[in-house]
């Protein structure tokens, strides 16, 4: 059966589905819309994973079935699309090709391999350490965006069969992504989902999550989830353990000399750059400041781009008409998908109505309860967005744990975790979907090597909040 075939089976499949759920009457408890909501993330997760319609255009099919569904009208689905944090992804995109163009992410690469183990396993797991250590105070999306470049530089002038060929190159690109998720639960500011997890347990339960806290629970589980996660990518990807010359690699990279005049120029905007994303936070609790959004600083700096002149050629540091052949535009079409399927599933009483059959499960012991409980979480979170997966289910962990006598903070800590643990999916997170749009991984592989590693984090994420409970008394 040839590939197109195949894909029309799976199409047919789909549309099987998707009639037979609408034919069915709705759970108990469940609103028609919600039930017409789970129909549709029931075809989008079919054609997602089987990659049977392009990932983009499976994206539109919110825009086209909740209004013929009557769920909800084309410009309300349409608003869903959009999102502050798809001016974050636009920004780093374009900032990401500014480091490209002017060749500063093989600087970084030259900076990282000459203090990474001589191995292509070790520049794996150095890699994915810097990520993790520069997520904890910048964005997810944006540190993907700035390590992934310089991944793709190491990994490419090491494309020989000796060091792991393609397999090397899809551990890197991977191990960055999920560096850059991992490495933000270390703390409070790490990525948004964490501060509005903290929001909705104080508001639920009294108990106040505070910088210090979190940091007691989220750098242990950052600590252990790192090397655990490269050596999944290492064994799935065969990544070999011979020695590397280092001479040699940083050859083949291209010894740099001197900054160049437009390095020179680059370079305070990126500052200016790590400033928003770090410093301003800070002073606008500080100072009772109007709170920025990472994307807000992300558009200034690219904007910033296209006007600071070059001081080597015609014109700006970036020309508009070469950087658009190089923006991501069906990711954003993708991720915008993934938003507009997950204010769905929240609007309607979907997410609620999941949540309330956790309620079921009070007569289990206590770790069951919350290995049960955060592997529900990791689940939604790789079809719905990690601010929506957190908004919706945090409220209702916090409800099951006053129910079942469970102590609160550890179930609470660990579910906040899940909704940023979703590694399967291009979907799932920005930096998921950065590193499909790399080109270099596949669906079959990002559900492959996520599946191993949200067990991973199930364990961890469980067995991390009630350790750091048992030692805070």
């Amino acid at each position: 059966m040839t590939a197109h075939r195949v894909r029309l089976s799976v199409l047919a499949l789909a549309l099987a589905l998707f009639g037979l759920m609408r034919m069915l009457p709705a759970p108990a408890g469940l609103s028609a819309d919600g039930w017409a909501v789970a129909a549709l993330a029931a075809v989008m997760a079919m054609l997602w994973l089987s990659g049977a319609l392009p990932l983009a255009l499976t994206s539109v099919l919110p825009f086209i079935l909740l209004p013929l569904m009557g769920v909800m009208k084309p410009a309300g689905v349409a608003g869903l699309y959009w999102s502050p944090v798809i001016f974050l992804v636009l920004g780093g995109a374009i900032i990401a090709v500014a480091v490209e163009t002017h060749q500063l992410h093989r600087r970084l690469a030259l900076a990282v391999v000459a203090r990474a183990p001589a191995s292509p396993r070790g520049l794996v797991v150095a890699f994915m350490a810097a990520t993790a250590l520069v997520s904890m105070g910048v964005s997810n999306t944006a540190t993907a965006f700035i390590m992934m470049p310089v991944a793709l530089a190491v990994a490419g002038a090491l494309a020989g069969p000796a060091s792991g060929g393609a397999g090397l190159v899809t551990a890197m690109v991977l191990g960055v992504a999920y560096a850059a998720n991992i490495g933000g639960l270390g703390t409070l500011v790490g990525t948004p989902t964490n501060a509005i997890s903290a929001g909705i347990v104080e508001r639920s339960l009294g108990l106040q999550v505070d910088f210090l806290t979190w940091l007691a629970f989220g750098v242990p589980l950052v600590l252990l989830a790192i090397p655990a996660t490269a050596l999944i990518l290492i064994a799935l990807f065969r990544v070999p353990g011979g020695r590397l010359d280092r001479e040699e690699l940083v050859t083949l990279l291209g010894r740099q000399g001197a900054l160049t005049p437009d390095q020179k120029r680059l370079l305070p905007l990126l500052a200016l750059l790590l400033l928003g994303w770090v410093v301003w936070p800070l002073l606008a609790v500080a100072f009772k400041l109007p709170a920025p959004d990472d994307g807000m600083v992300a558009m200034a700096v690219s904007l910033l781009l296209f006007i600071v002149p070059s001081a080597e050629r015609d014109g700006a540091l970036l020309d508009w008409k070469a950087t658009t052949a190089r923006l991501p535009w069906d990711i954003l079409l993708l991720f915008g998908g993934g938003l507009a399927l997950a204010g769905a599933i929240t609007d309607s009483g979907l997410a609620a109505w999941i949540g309330a059959q956790l309620s079921a499960l009070e007569a289990l012991p206590t770790l069951m309860l919350a290995l049960l409980v955060v592997g529900l979480v990791v689940l939604v979170t790789e079809f719905a967005s990690n601010v929506a997966a957190a908004s919706a289910f945090m409220p209702v962990v916090a409800a099951v744990a006053v129910q079942t006598g469970t102590a609160p903070l550890p179930l609470v800590m660990a579910s906040a975790f899940a909704a940023t643990w979703g590694f399967m999916m291009p979907s799932g997170t920005p930096p998921n979907a950065i590193a499909f749009a790399t080109g270099h991984v596949s669906i079959g592989q990002m559900v492959r090597a996520g599946f191993f590693v949200n067990l991973l984090g199930i364990l961890l994420m469980v067995g991390v909040s009630f350790g750091v409970a048992a030692l805070l008394g």
